[in-house]
């Protein structure tokens, strides 16, 4: 039996894709959706979310969706006196965006933080999932 050998390849650099118009559009969109926090203005936070907006908080709680989750975020924003998304990393594939960001609340019972990889799908120019996962 004659047997060829297999050609070597030599492993070549690995480059992140360029970003497409429309990825780079959701990725500004759920940029600034991230720093609309900022003003406590549900009225701003609400214009980057689509109206049947499926939300979930956590990974260990359900989804909610619509009105519903409007409500779970207003009742964060309005029980903190200020708000700070701050984002560490970010990319974009297609309609997907998923950010590493530090939340912090400022309350008047005493300011708290929570570390998160938030994914996020938009849709014509709206945010139409939002689901967050705890850093442990």
């Amino acid at each position: 039996m004659l047997f060829r050998s297999a050609a070597v390849v030599a492993p070549c650099a690995l480059r992140a894709a360029e970003l497409t118009a429309a990825e780079k559009a959701n990725l500004d969109l759920v940029t600034q959706f991230c720093q609309s926090f900022a003003s406590r203005d549900m009225t701003k936070i609400a214009a980057f979310l689509a109206p049947d907006i499926v939300y979930r908080i956590t990974d260990t709680s359900p989804s909610v969706k619509g009105p519903e989750a409007i409500s779970r975020i207003k009742a964060y924003v309005e029980r903190s006196t200020a708000i700070d998304f701050k984002i560490l990393d970010s990319w974009a594939r297609g309609s997907v965006v998923v950010n590493e960001r530090i939340d912090a609340f400022t309350r008047p019972e005493g300011n708290v933080a929570y570390h998160l990889t938030g994914v996020f799908v938009v849709k014509n120019g709206k945010i139409v999932e939002w689901s967050d996962y705890s850093i442990r």
